[in-house]
């Protein structure tokens, strides 16, 4: 970079003794000179996404464009960005776009700060297509790598004991998966763990709600659940960091995302996917448990069930997820370890244990007096351990 003017040698500070480098030379002559470098570069079209929109200023527009790899910033006149006719809110953090530019120096002033940006003089917001074309390039690198079937390798309790939820702390995915549940008659622990499902700041956390989840010890399965969306509603579950830390789990991770024709990477990662919330909660408990009982009479539901919910539903209020700073956590934590105390004590399963049995009817409905057992007549005794067919011989 050559230097024509030349201020007076008396204006100018000595150099650093030793250096064998030209100067020193006025910083804003400096300046102009690499501006007009950066300017005469070849024009080139990028892609990527976009992250940190600012809303437009009088001048111009700005954000930076980002991948896996790297980040420029990136600026926009108004009248060109506004000429492109894009829709309201077309442009947004995680949209993937295409821009054709060159960059760009502003040298400052005594008064004002340098800048420098990639100058955008056109711009095309990336269609589905190419957001289908980058996840399958990305689907198949993970393929080659074996990062698809390690969860579906981890086995999966049939009834399990604790089960982690991770999802959006308000819409339809939450109460999808306590329909699923309560259809199963499950009523273990639930643990939630409340992340967004939707922006640039969600597959971070979302990877961060999984890996506190494993990190408990005592959860069995984790169902991740959010609705459907668009495609690029739905990029934060296509998210690389994301998708590899759910590889290597050693907590299997059921995916619900989106509707029944959405795929996402996290749905090849996860040990299953399901196409609904409900579906989710459904296949984390496999079996039918306690749905007899939920059906019986008030006294046998009383002593069976209605305690053990009682504290299960205080549990899922204490904890989703006890993430939370300080002695805070520490009272969330004591808080837990007596609800588990709790609720072993009105485990219908250990009272069998002790040497009861549940009567049932062919269909499995309880039986709760004698006269119903007469009636029934072909019975099934539910032992703690496994279950026998009996008959009434006694005369009705």
């Amino acid at each position: 970079m050559g230097f024509s003017h030349e201020e007076p040698a008396e204006a100018r500070p000595a150099g650093i003794a030793g250096s064998e480098l030209p100067g020193p030379f006025p910083v804003g002559d400096y300046a102009q000179r690499l501006r007009d470098e950066l300017r005469g570069r070849a024009r080139v079209q990028l892609f990527g996404e976009v992250f940190n929109l600012r809303p437009p200023s009088r001048a111009k527009l700005y954000f930076e464009l980002r991948d896996a790899h790297g980040a420029i910033p990136c600026s926009m006149w108004r009248n060109d960005f506004e000429a492109l006719g894009l829709a309201p809110g077309a442009l947004a953090d995680g949209v993937g776009v295409v821009v054709a530019g060159g960059p760009d120096y502003y040298p400052g002033s005594a008064t004002s700060s340098p800048a420098f940006s990639f100058l955008i003089t056109e711009l095309r917001v990336a269609g589905e297509g190419d957001l289908l074309a980058q996840i399958d390039r990305l689907r198949k690198a993970l393929a080659a790598e074996g990062l698809l079937e390690p969860q579906k390798l981890l086995p999966r309790p049939a009834l399990p004991r604790t089960i982690g939820v991770v999802t959006g702390e308000t819409g339809k995915a939450r109460d999808d998966v306590l329909a699923g549940l309560r259809r199963r008659g499950w009523a273990g622990r639930l643990i939630w763990a409340f992340a967004p499902v939707q922006d640039r700041h969600a597959a971070p956390a979302i990877g961060r709600a999984l890996v506190d989840l494993a990190a408990l010890g005592e959860v069995d399965v984790v169902i991740v659940a959010r609705g459907g969306g668009s495609l690029a509603d739905l990029l934060a579950f296509c998210d690389e960091t994301l998708c590899r830390t759910v590889a290597l789990l050693r907590v299997p991770v059921i995916a619900s995302v989106g509707h029944h024709t959405d795929r996402t990477l996290l749905d090849d990662v996860a040990a299953m996917s399901a196409s609904t919330p409900t579906h989710a909660a459904e296949a984390a408990v496999p079996i039918h448990v306690g749905e007899a009982r939920v059906r019986t009479s008030a006294n046998a539901r009383r002593l069976t069930l209605h305690g053990r919910q009682a504290v299960a539903r205080r549990a899922r209020d204490l904890v989703g997820l006890a993430r939370a700073p300080g002695a805070h956590l520490e009272r969330q934590r004591a808080g837990l370890r007596q609800l588990e105390v709790a609720l072993a004590a009105r485990d219908p399963q250990r009272t069998m244990a002790r040497g009861y049995a549940l009567v049932e009817d062919r269909a499995g409905e309880p039986l709760t007096s004698a006269a119903e057992a007469r009636r029934a007549a072909e019975l099934s005794l539910r032992f703690h351990d496994d279950r026998i067919s009996a008959k009434v011989t006694e005369d009705a």
